[in-house]
């Protein structure tokens, strides 16, 4: 069987027609940029398989842009241009809203007027939802109507849709991924090519992987916000960003990576959101992981999420991480439910944080201070012979236990050593108790770095 060009389909000698009962599903598009123009052109490209699929055709009828004359170009003279969006989120004809312009203020306040006004919503805005989701869903929740955010969370990996749907059966344990492609991308160029982070970001922006602007990525933000939606859907809990427990990669050194390597090791910036016996962690932290690790061969702008439930056992979702057709595929395939659900009764549906309304239930977040994870540290002295063993009293007088000490000659002739540490669990308000120690040391030179450790298992 295969489909022609009218949308058709035929098997051998035979034609059949593909009947359509169901109007087009209208679609108002706020933002014709780098994922509005991606969700008009994949449209255009794949819509007589996107209607075989769906029963109807997904038909973009009006967009909001800035520059008209520059959206005309994109999409001729088939959809009505406007400059406001209000028009769209006000008009009686636009049966969705396709939100990609970005920001929390406008984008708020565009959302919740659509969804007033009894329209469906599909939203690629991590931010927005991560900061605002509790007032969105709710008021979606009131007025029946669905909000979707696939392309909010690692692009084209449908790690929504998995644990809304595909894990449904499982009591998730873990959650672990990275979930960031601009701040992958630095760190496999600081890895592959011995750039310094200052030089890996500058070719990341230059390739277009890094805004102008790179601080959301670099400090872990951006992160923060897709772990905040991964964290709900997994556990049943309200959308907590202001919880997360944020490091970016500004701070790491060239050296620790070397060194991590030498260990056995990579770095990657993890996302982790672990249900524990005193609640959940929410964390985003550069992370030491084994380099024969699935996590650790994700390399440039790529993303990959793990997720270890009790009965499927550890999951795998791996896909690019950036991308203009590659983010509407994921907002197209939101459209598609829509689509597909926007006749059924709201009770009927996927809920919006994967538990029903009423399931949905805060557990207490774990403060960093108190959380227990493996750490790897480093401290350069002048006099190994002598700092090993003050090492080794600090570590001891915070109870933290010692799983590999080595040390490291540098690569210069300053006659200063590398002490590298990779210790058993412990609690984090003790290892910073050994790095203040350890940074009164009269051997010490320059600063005591640590890096925490997972393991993935």
């Amino acid at each position: 069987m295969y489909q022609d060009h009218q949308g058709n389909f035929a098997c051998g000698p035979f034609h059949v027609a593909a009947p359509l009962a169901l109007p087009p599903l209208r679609v108002g598009l706020l933002g014709l940029g780098t994922v509005g123009g991606g969700t008009y052109r994949v449209l255009q490209r794949n819509g007589n398989v996107i209607a075989a699929r769906t029963g109807r055709r997904i038909a973009i009828t009006m967009v909001a842009v800035r520059n008209r004359t520059r959206a005309a170009s994109v999409v001729g003279d088939d959809v009505a241009l406007v400059d406001d969006p209000f028009l769209i989120v006000n008009h009686p004809d636009i049966d969705v809203v396709v939100e990609v312009i970005g920001g929390t203020t406008l984008a708020r306040d565009l959302v919740l007027r659509a969804i007033a006004n009894g329209k469906h919503v599909v939203t690629a805005n991590k931010a927005l939802l991560a900061e605002h989701g509790a007032e969105i869903f709710a008021a979606a929740h009131v007025q029946g109507v669905v909000v979707a955010y696939e392309g909010a969370v690692a692009v084209s990996i449908p790690i929504i849709k998995a644990l809304r749907e595909g894990l449904t059966a499982n009591r998730i344990e873990w959650v672990v991924g990275i979930i960031n492609g601009t701040t992958n991308f630095i760190l496999t160029q600081m890895r592959s090519h011995g750039l310094g982070f200052k030089a890996a970001l500058e070719e990341a922006q230059r390739l277009g992987y890094a805004e102008a602007d790179p601080t959301f990525d670099v400090e872990g933000v951006d992160a923060a916000h897709k772990l905040t939606l991964l964290a709900s859907n997994a556990f049943g809990v309200p959308v907590q960003f202001d919880k997360v427990h944020t490091e970016g990669i500004t701070a790491l050194e060239l050296d620790d990576m070397g060194l991590a390597e030498r260990l056995g090791y990579r770095v990657k910036l993890l996302g982790i959101a672990k249900r524990t016996d005193h609640g959940m962690e929410l964390r985003v932290h550069p992370t030491l992981i084994p380099d024969d690790h699935l996590l650790a061969q994700v390399h440039g702008s790529m993303n990959a999420v793990l997720v270890k439930s009790d009965a499927a056992g550890v999951t795998m979702y791996y896909g690019a991480g950036a991308g203009s057709e590659q983010t509407a595929s994921a907002v197209i395939a939101d459209l598609v439910d829509v689509a597909r659900v926007a006749g059924t009764r709201h009770g009927d549906r996927v809920p919006y944080l994967a538990f029903q309304p009423h399931a949905v239930q805060a557990l207490p977040v774990v403060p960093m201070v108190d959380g227990v994870t493996a750490y790897y540290l480093r401290m350069d002295a002048t006099d190994p012979q002598l700092a090993v063993p003050q090492l080794r009293d600090c570590l001891a007088a915070a109870n933290v236990h010692v799983e590999r000490l080595e040390v490291f000659a540098t690569a210069d002739d300053t006659g200063v050593s590398s002490l590298v540490v990779l210790t058993h669990l412990a609690r984090e308000s003790d290892i910073r108790r050994v790095m203040a120690n350890l940074a009164r040391l009269p051997t010490r030179v320059g600063g005591v770095h640590a890096i925490r450790v997972e393991s993935l298992v």
